[in-house]
């Protein structure tokens, strides 16, 4: 039997070592089915609810594996609706290729149906490499360099084969004129600074007394070098989210997360520090950084585009950040005071007492702060936790402590709903032998991961460690949303856009022969997360949660976080007197300037 296109395009991804493929069938891709079906499913094709799932699971496949996610889709709708999801792996740098069918060549411009121009559609998204490949003897070279391409840029790439084009007869491009070759291999490589660069920065890191260090998800294969460094320099270390498992939380310098949905101390180092020093990270808010010109600067990137812009840094070292590390750290002066780090440790301790008793307030039924912190010590050490966007990243960002082996993430930049369930999916299929937990407020469940519930349980018995437990703050409200209505215009919640239908989402999981507990009141939430972790399976715990518990921005004092959540949570009565005295009131005077959103970026 000959060996059509769409067989040597799945040849070639074993070859690269592709495990899986999240796709959608549709016709557009009929001849890459039809040769799946050949190959015996491999590499894996995991059938999502919904294109833009797919996209989702190959973005967490790819964050928690390190690997290329693939995804699939057929032309037109298909195509399109893998946007959402390649825009997420665009703005969070990470590697994914998506595989898209177009209507047959002789068709083309013809207006036929479900044809799209995905040229124009993709040259954004896929702007590091995006090609349609129309005769056989292009397919390796176009293929293979979009994965190194998604591999060396960590960016979303796209390879466009219309049907009839799949179902040609591969030939290899031959040595011949106007022919292009290719090969597989990718060896590894890394960047490291001059010399001449890295005595510049250890110069501008030894002369500060108050050292900040920022890290993101760049640092997160430098935890060693990162720590000696921050001892070294008795700094203090703050995360951007999408670093937030990139050092352990219960180091005692450690600050947590920065920016609007990040804590206290780490908006106290960087007020007060010196000197600044960011490693992987493009955090975008420079409000929550050092005021300009009142510390010195020094970054490491790898990538040479992304450095410099955040902050007026003396030095930009690009490289890898643990090779960079390495040769910086012989260079730093350890000769100073305690007096910084002895008070940044001390911010910290006082800050977890401060979250502590935020959570032990009372509510009604129950303080969301309350769901997240009951979670924390039951942690399993190798867990992987995703969280969605919403007011539920702020209980993730303040409340869950990574530690050991613990993986997390969310999306850090695009801010997008809906992609807390698809990532853990994602997750369990880079490492099926690890527990995955997916946070989730009750808008995101509703917009796709009530439907991705079906697919946890059509591949539950492909992991090793069966269980997904998917966490549902359910307060029938957009609660970010609302809370951003009331800082930014005073206003109260406008119902017919914030108010949330009431959904059994635990009934839904049981329904699907799923673990699914419904959690109603406080004494019951340590007993609702023990099951769920339990469970031989995928799992829904449902919290109903109080929507009127305030995100207080980090830039409040301590005194007016406390007080703030005891006067909002004293009863129906009071909290509704304040949001008709305006709730600006209240947080605007937090506020250093203006914010909106949640992104956290990298």
């Amino acid at each position: 039997m000959s060996t059509t296109v769409a067989d040597h395009v799945l040849q070639r991804l074993r070859e690269w070592g592709v495990e899986q493929v999240f796709g959608y069938p549709g016709d557009g891709i009929n001849g890459l089915l039809a040769a799946w079906g050949r190959a015996e499913d491999r590499p894996r094709f995991v059938q999502s609810r919904h294109e833009e799932m797919s996209a989702f699971q190959a973005v967490g496949y790819a964050k928690f594996s390190g690997r290329l996610g693939v995804c699939a889709a057929t032309s037109g709708p298909g195509a399109i609706h893998l946007l959402n999801g390649l825009y997420d792996a665009k703005l969070d740098h990470v590697p994914v290729l998506a595989i898209v069918g177009q209507t047959h060549r002789t068709a083309m411009g013809g207006s036929y149906q479900q044809e799209v121009d995905l040229h124009s559609l993709f040259k954004d998204v896929a702007s590091d490499f995006l090609e349609t490949v129309t005769v056989p003897e292009q397919l390796p070279n176009v293929l293979d360099r979009a994965i190194r391409t998604a591999y060396a840029r960590r960016a979303p790439t796209a390879v466009i084969i219309p049907g009839d084009v799949q179902e040609l007869d591969y030939a290899p491009p031959t040595h011949e004129f106007k022919m292009v070759p290719s090969s597989l291999d990718r060896s590894a490589w890394t960047a490291i600074p001059s010399e001449e660069s890295l005595h510049r920065a250890a110069e501008v890191l030894n002369s500060g007394d108050k050292v900040a260090i920022l890290v993101g998800q760049g640092a997160s294969g430098a935890r060693a070098e990162v720590e000696r460094t921050a001892e070294l320099l008795g700094a203090g270390v703050a995360k951007a989210l999408l670093g937030k498992d990139a050092l352990s939380d219960e180091l005692p310098y450690v600050t947590g997360s920065i920016g609007l949905l990040g804590t206290r101390p780490s908006y106290e180092l960087m007020r007060d520090c010196d000197t600044l020093l960011t490693i992987g990270s493009s955090f975008p808010y420079s409000q929550f950084l050092p005021e300009f010109g009142k510390a010195r600067g020094v970054q490491i990137d790898i990538d040479p585009h992304m450095v410099g812009m955040r902050y007026p840094y003396e030095v930009n070292l690009v490289g890898d950040a643990r090779e960079t590390l390495q040769r910086l750290v012989p260079l730093l002066d350890a000769d100073r005071g305690r007096e910084w780090f002895e008070t940044v440790c001390d911010n910290v301790r006082h800050w977890r007492d401060v979250m502590e008793r935020r959570a032990g307030l009372s509510a009604d039924p129950i303080n969301p702060e309350y769901v997240a912190r009951a979670l924390d010590p039951l942690l399993p050490e190798n867990a992987i936790v995703t969280s969605d966007s919403g007011s539920t990243a702020n209980w993730y960002a303040r409340h869950l402590t990574m530690r050991g082996g613990m993986r997390s993430s969310l999306s850090g930049t695009l801010a997008t709903m809906g992609c807390g369930v698809p990532y853990a999916i994602g997750a369990k299929f880079a490492h099926p032998d690890r527990p995955a937990i997916a946070l989730v407020g009750d808008g995101a469940m509703q917009m796709n991961g009530l439907a991705e519930l079906i697919t946890a349980a059509k591949y539950r018995d492909r992991w090793q460690d069966p269980r997904l437990v998917v966490a549902v703050w359910n307060n029938h409200d957009l609660n970010q949303v609302t809370w951003e209505m009331r800082a930014m215009g005073g206003a109260p919640s406008f119902l017919p856009s914030q108010e949330l239908p009431d959904v059994q989402y635990a009934a839904f999981a049981r329904s699907l022969g799923l673990t699914g507990v419904r959690v109603e009141k406080p004494e019951d939430v340590e007993a609702g997360w023990r099951a769920g972790l339990a469970a031989d399976g995928p799992a829904v715990i449902e919290f109903l949660t109080d929507p009127a518990v305030p995100p207080i921005p980090p830039h409040a004092t301590w005194e007016q976080m406390e007080a703030t959540a005891a006067s909002i949570l004293r009863g129906d009565a009071d909290r509704g007197a304040m949001v008709r005295q305006g709730f600006k009131a209240k947080v605007q005077e937090f506020l250093p300037g203006r914010h909106h959103g949640q992104g956290q970026d990298d």
